[in-house]
C-alpha cells in the first residue's frame, strides 16, 4: 500500500493428524495498491483435498488480480467445481479478502466460517449482504478501514477442534471471539495473531487434528521504519558520511557490530554502556548509546536473528521465546520482525580485522545481509540495502 496504512497477513496451517498434505490452501497476492487473500478448503483430505483448495485459491486469486469480477470468479469456480453427488456438498469451500488503497476492503463469503474482525481489540459486527452466483450463497461485504483492524479467516477445522475431546459441539464462533479479544495485542503482527489461534486450535485437538485447520489473520498497521547500521564502511573516511545517512533515516535506529558501535559513539560524541542482559548466554549483550534505540554485537546476534525469521516464516514455534527473553538478539528480533515494515540496512564493505579468516567472516557477513532481506521480504516488508 503507497500510503501510511500497511496490510500486514499471514497465516498457518495445521494437517489432518497422519496426512502430509494440508487439504487447505492460501494465496496471497499483491499488486500495485491492492492485496488480494484467498483461503479455500478442499473436501476431505490429503492429496484429493489438498489439490481442490489449491485449484480454487489459485484460480480466484489470479482472475481476481487480472481485475475480473467476482461473478466472474465464482462462476468459473461453480463451473469448475460443481456440487459432490454423493454429499450434497461443494468440492471447495472459500473466503476472499480483497484490501484496497489500505482504505477499504471487500469480503466474499463461500460456506467458510464468517470472518471475524477485531476493531479496537473487540468484536464488530460489519454489514453482511446475501446473493447468489452460479448456485452458490455468496456473503458479501464491503466496509472501510481503519488502523489496527483485524480480520481473522478461518478453515471450518478451527470451529471443529476440540469436538468430542475437550469440549462437546467443537470451539464455536463465540468462544473464538472471546479468545482473539482476549489474545489481542496492537503490537502482534497477522502471523502471531495467527500463529495464537492456530495453536489453540492444535491444543483444543489434543495435538491431533482431526480436520485440517488454517488461520489467516489480516491486520491494518501504521508504517513503522527502522534503520540498521551493520559493519563499518570499506572507507574510514565514510564514517561520518554512513553515519550522518543513517542517523537523518526515519524511525528507530539500531547499531549492529563493535567497531560500528564505536563509530556511532564516536560520531554523536557519546559513551557506550554495557547492558546487563543474561537470558541467553550464547548472545553477546547488548550496550547503550544515547541516541541510538538499540545496540548489539554484529554477526552471532544477527545470524539469530535470521534462524528466529526463517521459523517466523515458517511454524513460527519460536516466536514464544524472542517475544519474552531478554537478550540482545531477541530484542532485535521484535523489532524487525514485529514492529517494522520498512526497514534500510547500512551495510560496511569492511573486513573485520577482529576474525583470522577476514575474507571467511566478511563472506559470512553479506551472506547473513542477503538472506535476512530475501525472509524479510517474504513478509512483505519493504527492505533496502545500502552498501558502503
Amino acid at each position: 500500500m503507497m500510503n501510511d496504512l500497511f496490510t500486514d497477513v499471514g497465516y498457518v496451517s495445521l494437517n489432518h493428524v497422519g496426512e502430509e498434505l494440508c487439504g487447505d490452501n492460501v494465496e496471497i497476492v499483491r499488486k500495485n495498491d491492492e492485496l488480494v487473500t484467498v483461503l479455500a478448503d478442499g473436501l476431505g483430505s490429503g492429496v484429493k483435498a489438498c489439490i481442490l483448495s489449491t485449484l480454487t485459491s489459485k484460480i480466484i486469486s489470479t482472475m481476481i488480480s487480472e481485475e475480473m469480477s467476482i461473478d466472474e470468479c465464482v462462476e468459473t469456480i461453480a463451473a469448475t467445481l460443481p456440487v459432490c453427488r454423493d454429499r450434497g456438498v461443494a468440492y471447495s469451500t472459500f473466503t476472499i479478502m480483497r484490501f484496497t488503497s489500505g482504505s477499504e476492503t471487500e469480503i466474499i463469503q463461500f460456506d467458510n466460517p464468517m470472518v471475524i474482525l477485531l476493531r479496537d481489540g473487540k468484536n464488530f459486527e460489519y454489514p453482511v449482504s446475501e446473493r447468489e452466483i452460479g448456485g452458490k450463497k455468496i456473503f458479501e461485504t464491503r466496509i472501510s478501514l481503519k488502523n489496527d483492524d483485524v480480520f481473522i479467516a478461518m478453515s471450518d477445522g478451527a470451529v471443529y477442534a476440540g469436538a468430542e475431546r475437550v469440549l462437546n459441539y467443537g470451539w464455536q464462533r463465540e468462544n473464538i471471539i472471546a479468545y482473539a479479544e482476549g489474545a489481542y495485542d496492537y503490537r502482534n503482527t497477522a502471523k502471531i495473531i495467527a500463529s495464537n489461534l492456530a495453536d489453540e486450535c492444535n491444543r483444543l485437538y489434543d495435538m491431533k487434528p482431526t480436520d485440517d485447520t488454517t488461520v489467516l489473520a489480516v491486520q491494518i498497521r501504521k508504517r513503522k521504519y527502522c534503520s540498521v547500521a551493520f559493519g563499518p564502511p570499506e572507507d574510514p573516511a565514510d564514517d561520518e558520511k554512513i553515519m550522518s545517512e543513517f542517523l537523518a533515516s526515519p524511525g528507530r535506529h539500531i547499531v549492529c557490530g563493535g567497531t560500528t558501535s564505536k563509530i556511532a559513539a564516536r560520531y554523536l560524541k557519546k559513551e557506550i554502556v554495557p547492558k546487563n542482559q543474561n537470558d541467553d548466554p550464547s548472545i553477546p549483550p547488548a550496550s547503550f548509546i544515547d541516541g541510538i534505540d538499540l545496540v548489539t554485537e554484529g554477526i552471532i546476534t544477527m545470524a539469530k536473528v535470521l534462524d528466529y525469521a526463517n521459523d517466523y516464516i515458517g511454524s513460527n514455534s519460536m516466536f514464544k521465546v524472542w517475544n519474552r527473553q531478554n537478550d540482545a538478539a531477541s530484542e532485535l528480533a521484535r523489532m524487525l520482525l514485529r514492529e517494522a515494515t520498512n526497514i534500510i540496512i547500512f551495510a560496511g564493505r569492511a573486513k573485520n580485522t577482529a576474525h583470522k579468516n577476514e575474507a571467511i567472516s566478511f563472506n559470512i557477513k553479506l551472506k547473513v545481509i542477503e538472506e535476512l532481506k530475501a525472509v524479510l521480504e517474504k513478509m512483505d516488508k519493504t527492505v533496502v540495502v545500502n552498501y558502503y
